[in-house]
């Protein structure tokens, strides 16, 4: 399993993310060359799922503050 990278960020996250989808859509897929492309996206669509998990909790707790 990879290690999480402390510097991650949403945003750089998603970025990435989204350059890997382009890249996909842009041509043909070699299944064979591209699968650890593909293994890095879900790598990072679960680590964005999982930040951004860890703001929604954090917006609540805010929240519950001021109610």
């Amino acid at each position: 399993m990879e290690k999480p990278d402390k510097k991650f960020t949403f945003a750089k996250g998603y970025e990435e993310l989204e350059a890997i989808v382009q890249d996909f859509e842009s041509r043909e897929l070699d299944l064979e060359k591209d699968l650890p492309k593909f293994e890095r996206g879900l790598t990072l669509a679960k680590q964005l799922q999982e930040r951004l998990k860890e703001i929604e909790n954090t917006v609540q707790e805010i929240e519950r503050k001021f109610a």
